[in-house]
C-alpha cells in the first residue's frame, strides 16, 4: 500500500515509538546504540538499537531470532536500503511488513483487525495504540491492551505532539 493511503498519525507514531532520529541517520543511530551498549553493559534488560531502517532490512530479508552472522547481514541490507530507497520508501515498506499480532502482517491488516478502519483512517490514539506492540507483537496486544500497553501508548502519543509534523517532512526531504 502506498504510503500515502497510510495516516500521518499511523507513520509518526512508529517513528515516535520505534526511532525518532529516523529522518536524520543513515541507517544506523549511533547515539541509540552506545546507549543501548551502555545500558547493556551496567547489567539492565537487554536492549536494542535498532533503527527503522535495520528493522525493514530484518523484516524483508532475513530470519527472527539473534545471532552475529544475521546481525552482520541485517547491517549489511540496511545499507543498502539506504543507498537506493529513500527515507519514504523505508517507512512505507516497513508499515506493509512489520507484525502487528500473530499473522498480522502490514498497518492495513492491523487498522482492520483491531479497529474495523483501513490504514489512512487510524487516528492518534489508535496508531499510538498498534506502535506500543510493536517491541512484542506476540507479547503484547493492542486490544484489549494490558497496562504496559496503556503506559506505552501514552507516551507515544505524548512523543507525536512533541515530534509533530516537522518529522514527517523530513522523511520527505
Amino acid at each position: 500500500m502506498a504510503r500515502d493511503r497510510i495516516s500521518p498519525s499511523m507513520q509518526l507514531a512508529v517513528i515516535a515509538a520505534e526511532d525518532q532520529r529516523f529522518p536524520e541517520h543513515n541507517g544506523f543511530d549511533f547515539k541509540a546504540i552506545q546507549r543501548a551498549l551502555d545500558h547493556n553493559f551496567d547489567g539492565g534488560r537487554l536492549r536494542g538499537a535498532s533503527t527503522l531502517t535495520q528493522q525493514t532490512a530484518k523484516n524483508l530479508f532475513l530470519w527472527s531470532g539473534r545471532s552475529w552472522v544475521r546481525k552482520g547481514l541485517e547491517a549489511w541490507f540496511a545499507l543498502l536500503l539506504e543507498l537506493l530507497w529513500d527515507k519514504g520508501r523505508i517507512l512505507e515498506v516497513y508499515l506493509n511488513i512489520v507484525e502487528f499480532g500473530p499473522g498480522i502482517y502490514g498497518v492495513e491488516a492491523a487498522g482492520r483487525y483491531y479497529f474495523g478502519v483501513p490504514a489512512r483512517q487510524l487516528g492518534p490514539w489508535q496508531s499510538a495504540r498498534l506502535a506500543a506492540v510493536l517491541p512484542n507483537p506476540y507479547r503484547y496486544r493492542a486490544q484489549p491492551p494490558s497496562p504496559y500497553v496503556e503506559r506505552r501508548s501514552r507516551w507515544i502519543a505524548q512523543q507525536m505532539r512533541q515530534l509533530g509534523n516537522v518529522t514527517l517532512e523530513a522523511v520527505d526531504r
